[in-house]
């Protein structure tokens, strides 16, 4: 199936290792020029040439907290200096702190704000007109099935990821008719760094290892096993493409059908 993606410019943000390096390799696959960004200049380097290498495509990288309103802004004036503009943005960050209400301080909740909710808001921002005034664009925010189904001890993302719902939502309304589509791709646990620190911290908290958290979660999983980062990626680039241009507002699970409700 021909996507339609060749020659479009892509800003992947969280793109130095798992979901977001996924969703950078499978947009270069379809002939995306890309630019990747992340904090780690050696692992963005490296990917970068990865993709040029493999796939034949131009791949450069802007190295950034996105944690911070000034790095997210700095790194989308260089996505236009290098490609002059941008056709798709993956929103993509780390995920905030674990832990239970009694256990956050002022500090985190707003931290998670910054990381979870505000990454978001400030990565569409800096590129929304560009997509208005050129009539295409899709944006593309990885969360999580916590927006459909809160997670234990993820109080800050299950709080700031439904957020990123609703802003996208609501977005998804006033830009549609500029050919510019909004969806949300909600992870289930996957096979990521994030999800390893998160499976010791219930360890932790529980007293017991991480190899029981990892088989307690994996048993509940109607497929029966913890999903891969290129799962992911594979419906974040079906939705960056034109064979996904009737969708739109849209929040989708792929997560081995944990998630237990009707829609």
């Amino acid at each position: 199936m021909d996507l339609g993606l060749k020659d479009k410019r892509a800003f992947v943000a969280g793109s130095s290792d798992g979901i977001g390096k996924a969703v950078a390799e499978g947009l270069a696959a379809e002939g995306c020029a890309v630019m990747l960004c992340a904090r780690s200049e050696d692992k963005l380097s490296a990917l970068a040439q990865e993709l040029r290498d493999t796939h034949g495509v131009r791949a450069e990288y802007v190295c950034a907290d996105l944690d911070r309103v000034e790095d997210i802004e700095a790194a989308v004036d260089r996505m236009n200096e290098v490609f002059g503009g941008c056709d798709i943005l993956v929103a993509n960050n780390g995920g905030p702190n674990p832990g239970d209400f009694r256990s956050m301080s002022e500090e985190d909740w707003l931290a998670g704000w910054n990381r979870t909710l505000m990454s978001t808001v400030r990565l569409i921002r800096g590129v929304l007109d560009g997509m208005i005034a050129q009539e295409w664009g899709r944006i593309v925010n990885i969360t999580s099935i916590s927006v459909k189904q809160p997670v234990q001890r993820l109080l800050l993302s299950n709080t700031y990821r439904a957020g990123v719902t609703g802003m996208a939502k609501t977005l998804s309304d006033e830009v549609c008719a500029h050919g510019v589509t909004v969806n949300n791709v909600a992870p289930g646990y996957i096979k990521t760094g994030r999800q390893t620190q998160l499976f010791t911290d219930r360890a932790e908290k529980a007293g017991t290892s991480f190899e029981a958290v990892r088989d307690e979660v994996t048993a509940k999983i109607p497929m029966g096993r913890i999903g891969t980062p290129d799962e992911i990626a594979d419906m974040a680039v079906f939705l960056s493409s034109d064979r996904a241009a009737y969708i739109t507002g849209a929040t989708i699970q792929v997560d081995g059908g944990i998630f237990r409700g009707l829609m």
